[in-house]
């Protein structure tokens, strides 16, 4: 997999993934730098922060095909092993219940120590209320 690769999937995000994408960049005051289309060993993540240890999947519909499911799988398995979280939303939960996501989202992100290297800043935040 190529850096070009990576940088078709970033120009062709679904509307979904995009949506994640303006969401997530807010966080970034908080210490959670994401980066989105990340290669990852022979894997690609949606989006991942380094620092929290942590990759979201916005899953369409190929994802709950027999051969997704299982690909998936593999998938999560390799990004563990390597200390990965992963975090799954659908296209669906993204689209339509945005507010729910963010609220689940900023939940696993406060159990969650950041590694070394992280931005603190003294805003106050979401995270922080």
């Amino acid at each position: 997999m190529s850096i070009k690769l990576a940088r078709r999937f970033r120009k062709q995000m679904s509307r979904a993934e995009a949506r994640m994408w303006d969401y997530l960049r807010t966080l970034k005051a908080d210490g959670f730098h994401f980066r989105r289309q990340v290669q990852l060993g022979p894997y690609y993540a949606d989006f991942a922060c380094h620092h929290a240890m942590l990759v979201i999947e916005i899953d369409g519909d190929t994802h709950y095909t027999p051969d997704g499911i299982e690909h998936d799988v593999r998938r999560d398995a390799y990004l563990f092993r390597r200390g990965f979280h992963v975090i799954r939303y659908t296209n669906t939960d993204v689209l339509q219940n945005m507010d729910g996501v963010a609220t689940h989202l900023l939940s696993r992100l406060a159990e969650m120590p950041l590694r070394p290297g992280a931005v603190q800043t003294d805003q106050p935040s979401e995270l922080s209320a």
